[in-house]
């Protein structure tokens, strides 16, 4: 299977912290990757790198076989992929479909008719269609991040970005956004999900990878990463959430 993303030497500084330490990563199309581990590991920069909401400070990053760069990084990321942050990062003044059709028809040209059409499919998909005319601040957190999962869906982009989805919510709000994940994995998107929700790797993804202080220290499938881990790092941070 073709590679969707490929990472190459990637560095990234924030002044002298050295946040990324030379990694390399490959991810197939249609791939659930899930990566996790301690907080400052480097996992949310890393996919923040691969849309480009932070340049690398040097090494490569390539969507689709073509390498992103500051000229051509805008009109990489509306072609390829969408992201969803830990906060909802929806706009306030507007209705759930208003929300969901800003990018589609601004960004990307969509007939107005046609990008509401595709947004409240994708509200059904994540079971808020009745919430279309609502304001944000009227939905609970929950229904905002799943919103928010709508709305990257809106664009048809074949990569979706997950940096820690489910940490800003409540604990009972937590399986809501998950299981409208666990559906999403179905489909023949690549996901790449930095998260603490274990049971959620378990299930979903294809492969597993453990950062630590800047560098991938362990890959492998759900099986392999939670019941014989080969890094000791990696045993002593499951060890402690397990």
């Amino acid at each position: 299977m073709a590679n969707m993303i490929e990472i190459k030497h990637l560095n990234k500084y924030f002044g002298d912290l050295h946040v990324l330490k030379d990694v390399s990563l490959e991810v197939a199309a249609g791939e659930k990757l899930v990566i996790i581990g301690p907080s400052g590991s480097g996992k949310s920069t890393l996919i923040r790198c691969i849309n480009y909401l932070e340049r690398p400070t040097s090494g490569q990053v390539l969507i689709d076989g073509q390498e992103m760069t500051e000229k051509n990084h805008l009109a990489m990321v509306r072609t390829y992929s969408s992201m969803v942050f830990q906060q909802f990062n929806l706009y306030p003044n507007m209705t759930v479909l208003e929300n969901l059709t800003l990018a589609p028809v601004k960004l990307q040209g969509k007939d107005k008719d046609e990008a509401a059409e595709t947004a409240m499919a994708n509200l059904k998909r994540v079971g808020l269609a009745h919430k279309a005319d609502e304001y944000p601040q009227n939905l609970s957190g929950g229904q905002q991040q799943r919103v928010a999962i709508a709305r990257a869906l809106c664009t048809k982009q074949p990569i979706i970005l997950f940096d820690e989805p489910t940490s800003a919510l409540d604990p009972e709000m937590v399986q809501e956004v998950l299981n409208v994940m666990v559906e999403l994995a179905q489909e023949n998107i690549t996901m790449l999900c930095v998260t603490h929700e274990m049971g959620f790797a378990r299930e979903v993804a294809d492969r597993v990878i453990f950062m630590d202080d800047g560098q991938i220290l362990e890959s492998g499938t759900p099986e392999h990463f939670f019941e014989h881990p080969d890094n000791e790092r990696c045993r002593q941070f499951l060890s402690k959430i397990l």
